[in-house]
């Protein structure tokens, strides 16, 4: 586990089996008070005490003000695991974003369609399956080719896998359908995504999917429905009615 150390817990290193400069072990003790997510069962099941790793170092990015950043990690082994490559792999975090985003919007898992819960279930396993292929397909082009694994689109290969399926199930001969799928890989790498470190992925939306209003506000108080909501300016002037 390597996760951002809870704002509410100090961290004094003077106290700690240090490993390095900001790199020491620290002895974590339960606490009294019950965990709320857990049962008394699974409570007790909890050792009294744990040995975590913590790691504080100042992240720098280019137009942005330094930030300190403290790390806790059941990692304690110092030299199987560098302090460097704990950071870095803390910095790839936002690579679990990105594929919730594929798996919502490039996918269309926004809004799943079946309404009891077991057809609901049914329906995010088969979107899980199909995601968990595409990387299969993608990891199959990097293994063949030496390209790095981020920069090859997944929107990219679903679009790819979706066009070569035909053309492969149409084929009649192995060689055929064994020379299309080499092909796909190709492609695959050969139209890789931009290197761009530490780029900006606010959570935010550029547009509503449907051109309407976005419904953020409460029902019977404040929302105000307004007619011809396709043609609604959000940044509308004030005397916008005069311009009509």
């Amino acid at each position: 586990m390597v996760a951002r150390l809870h704002h509410a817990r100090k961290v004094d290193f003077r106290k700690a089996r240090r490993l390095n400069c900001n790199d020491g072990c620290f002895v974590w003790h339960k606490g009294i008070q019950q965990s709320k997510i857990l049962s008394r069962a699974q409570w007790a099941l909890l050792p009294a005490q744990i040995t975590v790793r913590i790691i504080r170092f100042t992240a720098t990015l280019r137009g942005f003000r330094n930030r300190r950043v403290t790390l806790v990690t059941t990692l304690l082994d110092p030299t199987l695991y560098p302090a460097g490559e704990l950071i870095a792999l803390y910095a790839r975090r936002w690579g679990i974003e990105l594929c919730l985003r594929h798996l919502k919007t490039t996918m269309g898992m926004e809004q799943l369609r079946c309404k009891t819960p077991a057809m609901a279930e049914k329906e995010l396993l088969a979107y899980l399956v199909a995601h968990n292929l595409i990387r299969c397909v993608i990891a199959e082009a990097v293994a063949r080719y030496p390209v790095d694994l981020e920069r090859v689109s997944f929107k990219g290969c679903a679009d790819a896998l979706r066009q070569y399926s035909h053309a492969i199930a149409q084929a009649r001969h192995r060689k055929t359908r064994r020379q299309l799928w080499e092909d796909l890989l190709l492609n695959l790498v050969r139209d890789l995504v931009r290197h761009r470190p530490n780029r900006s992925e606010p959570r935010a939306l550029k547009t509503s999917s449907q051109g309407l209003i976005l419904y953020s506000t409460n029902r019977a108080t404040v929302f105000v429905e307004i007619s011809h909501r396709n043609r609604y300016w959000k940044g509308r002037p004030r005397h916008y009615r005069a311009l009509i």
